[in-house]
């Protein structure tokens, strides 16, 4: 006699406002341990976001073009971020940019996305098409001698969901317009996934956007469209989701001296007039203390310059 056991419904917890800061699109937040500090941008607004959490304090900086994601680096006070048109070295002491290598400068119609830093200091990235939203983007890495190279993955319209389990051995990638998460066995020294398989298509109306992984292996999802964020089991099954009071939650990341505060950015775009009503926050920085789960470190991009 056989029994079928019924799959057990996710828990579910809400996310609370922390910041009212109205991006257009936020993205790329992260958790700046030596600092202590929240960082995020507004990719539309050309802006990088700094919170304390210590004391609510917001500090913000305006960047000459958009910026899409940021890494740490092995320097306290020097961060990595993509641009729009490709990667520059930020002295947060100077407020000092340095260029170092442009992303497909012949096509005008990209720009760089989603991207992350893998167990081995190497940072993975997509470019998105702006121009029609169709596979024309691509996989790339920055490796830690910074030598660009593009990966052997399939062209996205929008890169996203880029993040590693914490053994590094397992990368996460979507296009967000398949509507899918996709996983792969990643070589950290090679850069080439092989075994790629859809890890979970998501509910109609929900796009897969920033990801991340938690200590235990469990991956992250924020989910454009569904104003939600789903904690998955390594087999895909889902396990908690956290919800928001706005539709289009973009990223995350774990804060605070546990790695156990999940920070959520959002966004405005596109929202009509009637939205942004109802949606009084969208745009909003929001957190939730997490019971028992901690986030995996974020790993500094590996190289300098």
């Amino acid at each position: 006699m056989s029994t079928t056991v019924k799959p057990q419904t996710p828990r579910t917890v809400e996310a609370e406002l922390v910041v009212d800061a109205r991006n257009t699109l936020g993205e790329g937040v992260l958790w700046d341990a030596a600092a202590q500090r929240v960082r995020w941008t507004d990719i539309a607004g050309k802006t990088l976001w700094e919170l304390d959490p210590a004391n609510g304090a917001v500090q913000t900086r305006e960047m000459p073009e958009r910026v899409a994601h940021m890494a740490f680096t092995a320097q306290p006070d020097r961060l990595l971020l993509g641009l729009e048109s490709g990667y520059a070295g930020l002295d947060l002491t100077r407020n000092a940019l340095t260029g170092i290598v442009e992303v497909e400068p012949a096509l005008a119609y990209t720009r760089l996305n989603d991207g992350r830093v893998d167990r081995a200091g190497n940072l993975v990235f997509g470019t998105i098409d702006e121009e029609q939203a169709k596979p024309r983007g691509g996989f790339y890495r920055l490796d830690t001698q910074s030598k660009l190279t593009r990966m052997d993955l399939p062209a996205p319209a929008i890169p996203n969901s880029i993040c590693f389990s914490p053994d590094g051995k397992r990368m996460y990638f979507a296009d967000s317009l398949t509507f899918k998460i996709m996983c792969g066995d990643y070589n950290a020294k090679t850069g080439a996934v092989k075994n790629i398989r859809v890890f979970v298509e998501l509910p109609d109306g929900g796009e897969p956007d920033g990801a991340n992984v938690d200590a235990q292996g469990y991956l992250w999802n924020a989910q454009w469209g569904l104003g939600r964020v789903v904690r998955y089991a390594p087999d895909g099954s889902e396990d908690l989701i956290v919800t928001l009071p706005v539709k289009q939650p973009s990223c995350i990341a774990f804060g605070g001296a546990a790695r156990d505060t999940l920070y959520i950015t959002s966004a405005r775009k596109g929202l009509s007039d009637a939205a942004l009503a109802a949606q009084a926050t969208a745009g909003g920085l929001f957190s939730v203390k997490l019971d028992g789960i901690a986030g995996a470190p974020e790993v500094p991009w590996g190289g300098r310059w």
